[in-house]
C-alpha cells in the first residue's frame, strides 16, 4: 500500500529511494506489526473476557493447568489482523507470492477460528470433529498448492525441490509438487498445533522459524547470494521478508501478553495459521525440505505424538509420561518456564543448523 504511495516520489525526493529496499520495508513491517500487536493487544483481551471466551483443559493434561480454565482464547486474530497490517502496508502487492500467503494465513486462520468457536459454543476442549477439521485443512492446503503449481506454470515459481547438504540434487515433482505441498502444509499446521501447549512456547518458537525464513527469502531473492550458496534464484521470494519480517513481529506482540502466565492465549486460530504460514513461506522460497530443522521443535512434538500412540497401540505401554513431549518434561518436574526457555532454545539451535547448510553442501 504505501509501497506504491511512496516509491514515486523517489523521482522528486531522493529520500524516498529507500523504500525500494527490501530489507527496509521488512524491518518497518516487523516494526509495524509488533507496535500494532501492543495497542491492539490489551483491548482484545478485555473485549474476549467480556464475552466469556475462555480457554477450556482437557482433564488429562497437568493438573497445574487446570487453574488457566478461562483464559481469553482465540488470540490468534490478533497475530493474523497485525501480521497482514504490516504486510499490506509495506509489501509490493503486485507480487503474486504475496497473496498466496495472505490466503494460507487467512485460509488457516479461519480453520482454526471456526473450531475454537465450536469449543466455546460446546464449553469443551474439543471443538470440530476430527474429520471435519481435517476436510477443512485439506480444502485450504489443496487451494494453495494448485495456486503455486499454477505459478509454476507462469515462470515465476519452480516445483524442484533442493535437498540440504547436496549441491545438485534437486529433482522437478512436475504436477506431484501439489500432493507433497499438501503434505508439508498439512504436517505442518498439525505439529505447530501440537506445540501450542504451554504459555508462550509456540508463538516464542513460530518467531524463531520466521525470523530464518525471512532471511532466507531474501537471500533467494538475490542472484549472487543464492548463485554463491548454490540455493533457487527465486526472485519473486524477497517480498516474502516483508511477509515473514511482519508475523516475526507479530509473534512478539502477541508473546508480550502470552508469555507466562498468560493473559491470552492463541487457541487454534493462531496455532493453524502460524502452521499454514510457516509451510507456505518454506514451499515458496523453494525449500521445503529445510522445515524439517528450521521446525525442527515441531517435528519433535509431532513424532513424540506418533511414537506415544503406536507404542500404546502395539505394546499397551506409554514412552512417554504424557504426549506432545513438552508435558512429559513437565511431569518430570521441570517448571513451565524452564520447559518453555529450554524448547526456545532448542529452536534456535534448530535454526542456526539449518542456516548453516548453506555452506555444508
Amino acid at each position: 500500500m504505501l509501497f506504491e504511495l511512496l516509491t514515486p516520489l523517489d523521482e522528486y525526493i531522493s529520500f524516498f529511494r529507500v523504500f525500494r529496499y527490501i530489507t527496509v520495508r521488512a524491518a518497518l513491517g516487523g516494526v509495524t506489526a509488533f507496535l500494532l500487536s501492543l495497542l491492539i493487544g490489551p483491548i482484545l483481551i478485555r473485549k474476549l473476557r467480556d464475552l466469556s471466551i475462555g480457554q477450556t483443559i482437557r482433564e488429562e493434561g497437568p493438573q497445574s493447568h487446570h487453574k488457566k480454565a478461562g483464559t481469553p482464547t482465540m488470540g490468534g486474530v490478533l497475530i493474523v489482523c497485525t501480521v497482514l497490517a504490516g504486510t499490506l502496508i509495506w509489501a509490493d502487492l503486485s507480487n503474486p507470492f504475496i497473496w498466496v500467503q495472505m490466503f494460507a494465513t487467512l485460509g488457516f486462520a479461519f480453520v482454526g477460528f471456526v473450531d475454537d468457536r465450536a469449543k466455546v459454543l460446546k464449553n469443551h476442549n474439543l471443538g470440530l470433529s476430527a474429520r471435519g477439521k481435517m476436510l477443512w485443512l485439506i480444502g485450504v492446503a489443496g487451494v494453495t498448492s494448485v495456486w503455486m503449481f499454477l505459478l509454476s506454470r507462469q515462470g515465476v515459481f519452480i516445483t524442484e525441490i533442493y535437498f540440504p547438504f547436496f549441491k545438485e540434487f534437486h529433482p522437478d515433482l512436475g504436477i506431484f509438487f501439489i500432493l507433497f505441498a499438501l503434505l508439508v502444509l498439512l504436517s505442518t499446521t498439525n505439529a505447530v498445533n501440537l506445540t501450542d501447549g504451554l504459555d508462550g512456547l509456540a508463538i516464542g518458537s513460530s518467531g524463531i522459524a520466521f525470523g530464518t525464513f525471512t532471511l532466507i527469502a531474501y537471500v533467494s531473492s538475490h542472484a549472487d547470494i543464492a548463485g554463491y550458496f548454490v540455493i533457487p534464484h527465486i526472485i519473486s521470494s524477497g517480498e516474502l521478508a516483508v511477509f515473514g519480517a511482519s508475523m516475526a513481529g507479530a509473534c512478539l506482540g502477541f508473546l508480550w501478553y502470552n508469555a507466562h502466565p498468560a493473559d491470552i492465549f492463541m487457541g487454534d486460530t493462531g496455532a493453524l495459521a502460524l502452521g499454514g504460514a510457516l509451510g507456505t513461506m518454506a514451499l515458496l522460497t523453494g525449500h521445503p525440505l529445510l522445515l524439517v530443522i528450521v521446525g525442527g521443535l515441531f517435528v519433535m512434538e509431532a513424532l513424540s505424538v506418533i511414537i506415544q500412540v503406536i507404542s500404546f497401540r502395539t505394546r499397551g505401554k506409554r514412552v512417554f509420561r504424557m504426549a506432545p513431549i513438552h508435558h512429559h518434561f513437565e511431569l518430570k518436574g521441570w517448571h513451565e518456564s524452564q520447559v518453555i526457555i529450554r524448547f526456545w532454545i532448542i529452536a534456535l539451535l534448530f535454526s542456526i543448523l539449518a542456516l548453516s547448510t548453506f555452506k555444508l553442501r
